[in-house]
């Protein structure tokens, strides 16, 4: 369920003068993210803990993901006490249930154009949902938090963006879904230990998450941008010369 996350649903449809979706779906090696750099090695644990899931329509798996987000920003709006850790337990869930829609999908050979579209489709909702749970709780000044959220949604729009014009998609930057997900886990429960009354230049630890986000956001979105730009500009020369050869 996302569009920049280590591990994706990979349809095999092809977008024409373009090779397989599936098989350009990564970006170079050394611009993958962290998460993404270690796919090849949660493959086999993650295969293991598909097993019992084969036999389900991977779609189903996808909206169980989201509801886990759902449920993951009311905890995080309420917030206080056990929410948090509670929050922090639905949004691992909703990254695992993330990750087995790919898996299911890829082994069974269901993946699908309706598939892909209903899986990035609410993965934005999923953050949207998270972050606004965070944004509008007790742990986060609205202004941060929409900048977070913001800074997010922007790297995925040209994560996207990029596919819609190449057929590739981009998942280059500084931080993809996948680690969005751990970071918010980890971030979650050491705001659970230190309360409000712990800050760091006035920020509590919700607050520096969402200053991150923001900030590498932002500088993801503006990569992306600019790697997408410069391969339409190769593109565009190439079909240049092509008409004059």
């Amino acid at each position: 369920m996302n569009s920049d996350r280590c591990w994706t649903r990979r349809p095999t449809w092809a977008v024409p003068g373009s090779s397989s979706i599936g098989s350009s779906e990564r970006s170079a090696e050394g611009d993958r993210l962290v998460l993404d750099s270690h796919r090849d090695r949660a493959e086999p644990a993650l295969g293991r803990i598909a097993g019992p899931f084969m036999g389900m329509d991977p779609d189903v798996l996808t909206w169980i993901a989201f509801l886990m987000a759902v449920l993951s920003g009311g905890l995080l709006y309420l917030g206080g006490g056990a929410l948090l850790l509670l929050a922090a337990l639905t949004i691992f869930l909703s990254a695992l249930f993330d990750a087995l829609d790919g898996r299911v999908a890829k082994s069974t050979g269901r993946a699908s154009p309706r598939g892909d579209l209903l899986d990035h489709t609410l993965d934005r909702y999923a953050d949207i949902f998270i972050l606004g749970g965070i944004m509008f709780g007790p742990y986060c000044r609205f202004p941060i938090g929409f900048l977070g959220l913001l800074g997010v949604l922007m790297a995925s729009y040209m994560g996207t963006q990029a596919h819609a014009l190449t057929g590739r998609r981009d998942y280059g930057g500084l931080v993809g879904r996948a680690d969005r997900l751990v970071l918010l886990v980890v971030f979650i429960v050491v705001q659970y230990l230190l309360g409000l009354h712990v800050t760091v230049m006035g920020l509590s630890a919700l607050e520096l998450l969402m200053v991150w986000f923001a900030v590498a956001g932002q500088i993801t979105a503006a990569y992306r941008g600019v790697r997408t730009w410069r391969m339409l500009g190769d593109q565009t020369t190439r079909a240049r010369r092509g008409r004059v050869g």
